[in-house]
């Protein structure tokens, strides 16, 4: 096996690849209706409505009828730069290939040091001498590396195959989510702030760019300027090319980054959290009362907040003692028309969830220019785990409804929020108490990845997808 070398690309193959901007279009289908009226639920009054579900033969994953699953990928299999595909894949991000029938993903996977049965070197780490250690971001002293990191499919959608998949980042920590940039870049975010000590080399907790155009693996090199804190997801505004981070703590903020140079997130900008005009240190989470409305705007300020780097992990804790909202959970995050979406697993009184939505400034960045504010209003909120328990990962189907990935270590589904506010079930995983992670719809529309996390899975679901437009 020879050893791995950083690929730059070719850059005449940059005409032949493109980020998906399909699922922020299907965004803007489901902003441009407006909601019911929300019951108790809070979702419409016509709460949901039952796709009946096909009971799984295999006893893997229950689908509608007409649909199909097919698992793609599994951890431990060998990869096409022979090494071993990761345990506990999570968010992805889905992108055109060179072909009208390729579909190049880059899925992220939420591994530690350890535990060694999620490792792509190997049950011992046998295979991590080969494999240039400059290439780790954290090599552990090359005895105890970090196992996150990403990996890259290249699927064929007509054969509904994998052609190859190899390592895209490597050697950092918990990487959970992340988000779909216009560039043609995914951005992956370490869920961790584990701090440089013993065999541990680097300090962790960054968000690190990934190119969908690369075959080999990306430089491990952390967008320092976007916060050292337990990142989960974010949403990059194309018009702007600031880019929105959720905080996966049970006090977590929301925060931003304006970048000095719009797509040239390594060369620095100014980090920001969320706050609500005149209501100084708002608790969203609903777990206390007064209860936070659902459906009401409110006007957002943005302020700067300095030593990001975080020595001590007190982003947090300095925001919100500034006047930032704290937030329950922050996890999936998605930029539709002007708007971005995010959810709080944890949220509400029954702590099911909550669905947050940020409608745009005109002038976002230069808001103390007078321009009108951007505001923020609770979505919904799930009062009934029958109809959403502890959403995650999220994405928007072409169709316009919004699709959630549940994460609550029981019975976890893939739910769907409809334009008028309806929901349903698309997918129940019966096979174990895994989260389903990592859903995104295929740039043609005719294939959803999605993960089983703790089952080390990622499959492709397809079938007849216009009965449920």
């Amino acid at each position: 096996m020879k050893k791995q070398n950083k690929n730059n690309g070719d850059t005449c193959r940059r005409t032949f690849i493109k980020q998906s901007t399909l699922a922020s279009l299907g965004f803007m289908a489901f902003t441009q209706h407006a909601l019911r009226a929300k019951d108790a639920s809070g979702f419409s009054e016509n709460a949901s409505y039952d796709l009946k579900l096909i009971p799984d033969n295999n006893g893997y994953l229950d689908l509608p009828e007409g649909f199909s699953y097919k698992i793609i990928s599994k951890a431990g299999e060998k990869m096409n730069d022979g090494f071993l595909v990761p345990g506990r894949p999570d968010a992805m991000g889905a992108f055109q290939g060179n072909t009208k029938n390729r579909v190049i993903l880059v899925r992220n996977h939420e591994n530690n040091p350890e535990p060694l049965v999620d490792s792509p070197f190997g049950k011992e780490n046998e295979l991590l001498t080969q494999i240039d250690s400059a290439l780790l971001y954290d090599a552990g002293k090359m005895q105890k590396p970090s196992l996150g990191g990403t990996t890259t499919l290249v699927f064929n959608e007509r054969k509904q195959e994998v052609e190859k998949q190899h390592l895209s980042l490597v050697g950092t920590n918990r990487n959970c989510a992340g988000g779909i940039t216009p560039w043609g870049t995914w951005l992956t975010c370490e869920e961790d702030v584990t701090s440089a000590e013993g065999s541990v080399e680097k300090d962790h907790g960054f968000v690190f760019e990934v190119s969908a155009l690369e075959q080999g693996i990306a430089s491990p090199i952390p967008i320092t300027g976007m916060g050292r804190f337990n990142h989960e997801a974010v949403a990059v505004d194309p018009n702007s090319g600031i880019v929105y981070e959720t905080e996966d703590r049970h006090d977590g903020l929301i925060y931003r980054y304006i970048p000095n140079v719009k797509e040239k997130l390594l060369e620095g900008g100014r980090l920001q959290v969320l706050a609500l005009k005149n209501r100084h240190s708002l608790d969203t989470r609903n777990w206390d009362g007064p209860l936070l409305p659902l459906n009401e705007p409110m006007e957002v300020e943005w302020l700067d907040i300095d030593d990001v780097l975080s020595p001590k992990d007190d982003l947090r804790i300095r925001g919100f003692e500034m006047g930032a909202a704290r937030f329950a959970r922050g996890e999936g995050m998605w930029y539709g028309e002007n708007e971005i979406y995010f959810v709080c697993t944890n949220g509400g009184p029954n702590k099911h969830g909550q669905i947050f939505r940020y409608r745009i400034s005109s002038d976002e960045g230069n808001e103390n220019t007078g321009s009108a504010p951007a505001t923020l209003e609770l979505f919904a909120e799930s009062m009934d785990k029958n109809v959403l328990h502890m959403c995650d990962n999220l994405t928007i189907a072409p169709w316009g409804d919004l699709m959630l990935c549940e994460d609550n270590g029981e019975l976890n589904h893939l739910r769907g929020i409809k334009p008028d506010g309806t929901t349903y079930t698309f997918a129940t995983n019966i096979s174990s108490t895994s989260e389903m992670a990592g859903a995104v719809f295929s740039p043609s529309g005719k294939t959803l990845f999605v993960n089983l996390q703790e089952n080390g899975d990622t499959i492709a679901i397809t079938g007849p997808w216009k009965n449920l437009s």
